[in-house]
């Protein structure tokens, strides 16, 4: 998964956010976790304070992810640090961003990857205010 950094306000917030990411797996003491791949953090100063359309209109050809994370603004000032998330495959009749918080991304990341579940899956399971905090059981 990469995550890009379009932020650059407050270095702490960002290695809180980097840590939340890193470490969501670590957490899980059901012992029936989701497995990340390694996360590949790009912090470069020429994606500061891009929409989702400029990221991903700059994101390398070759990449295969299902979807790209961004750490803007919205991430660092909030505590539950919703991370953007932008769908890589191009479809009109439904959105194509909505944010997570961190101990969701495994699940996403999974499921995409998988092809158990499609990315407007996970948005149209968002909270009203647009963030993924999982499903309601």
């Amino acid at each position: 998964m990469l995550v890009i950094r379009t932020d650059f306000s407050d270095q702490r917030a960002w290695e809180a956010v980097r840590a939340a990411i890193e470490d969501v797996d670590e957490g899980n003491d059901d012992g029936d976790g989701d497995y990340m791949y390694p996360p590949e953090f790009k912090e470069d100063r020429a994606y500061q304070e891009f929409s989702a359309e400029e990221i991903v209109s700059r994101l390398p050809k070759a990449i295969q992810d299902p979807f790209v994370a961004v750490v803007d603004k919205a991430t660092i000032t909030s505590a539950e640090m919703p991370i953007l998330l932008i769908g890589l495959e191009r479809n009109d009749d439904y959105e194509r961003t909505f944010r997570v918080i961190p101990r969701e991304l495994p699940s996403i990341e999974v499921n995409l990857s998988l092809g158990n579940m499609d990315f407007f899956e996970f948005a149209q399971s968002a909270d009203e205010d647009r963030i993924f905090r999982g499903f309601s059981s």
